[in-house]
């Protein structure tokens, strides 16, 4: 799961926007003005016969800020991404 969802940072973070492009989701801001410094990201790769999927995970960050639920508050109601 990506820290991101429990981040202060997540609703303006470029990494996160990012994350949100791979996952053809809709993103927290259009206009993300926070680098985070050192972020870590474990992609991973899975085949099923003709289809690949390819999910990303941010798993650290330097400029991590623990705000438990902060996605959650900003999308109340939506789940919560895995």
């Amino acid at each position: 799961m990506c820290i991101c969802i429990n981040c202060q940072y997540v609703d303006r973070c470029n990494t996160y926007y990012a994350v949100e492009t791979q996952h053809q989701q809709k993103h927290l801001t259009e206009k993300p003005e926070f680098e985070p410094e050192k972020p870590s990201i474990n992609v991973n790769i899975r085949t099923d016969s003709d289809c690949i999927e390819i999910e990303w995970d941010v798993v650290g960050c330097e400029s991590f800020t623990e705000d438990m639920g902060k996605w959650a508050r900003l999308r109340p109601g939506e789940a919560i991404p895995t």
